[in-house]
């Protein structure tokens, strides 16, 4: 089985759903659903203890999804995801994230794969590295 984990930014948080809805369905095991703690009533230590969840997700995962445009936390968990060595999907639904004025420079390291589609699509190129792994 599987184990996925999805960054992105706050205003994404319909379409990690999405994302996570789909892969568990084709049974994926998601490592930590960050989305289910977002609300107006947080505090610094309510930070932290998510930080050290969305960290551990990422470490039990086998692979990382972040989902572009992407805020500053989801490049962390990008930066984390390298380190560890981990499967890693860029999806956008346009080409515009990986142009030379919008890319970063870490999203053209040979072992990204950057996926331009619709959320379906990217879906189901993620979906088949299950049987390459």
């Amino acid at each position: 089985m599987m184990k996925f984990y999805i960054g992105s930014g706050m205003k994404h948080c319909e379409l990690v759903n999405y994302y996570s809805k789909i892969l568990k369905e084709n049974g994926w095991q998601q490592t930590y659903d960050w989305v289910k703690n977002i609300n107006d009533d947080v505090d610094i230590k309510d930070m932290i203890k998510y930080a050290k969840m969305e960290k551990q997700g990422i470490i039990d995962s086998d692979v990382v999804i972040i989902l572009l445009p992407a805020g500053r936390g989801a490049h962390i968990e990008l930066g984390m995801a390298l380190s560890l060595n981990k499967k890693i999907f860029l999806c956008s639904a346009t080409k515009e994230e990986f142009s030379i004025e919008h890319t970063v420079a870490f999203y053209e390291l040979p072992d990204i794969f950057k996926l331009v589609g619709t959320a379906d699509e990217n879906l189901k190129e993620i979906i088949k590295c299950n049987e390459k792994i």
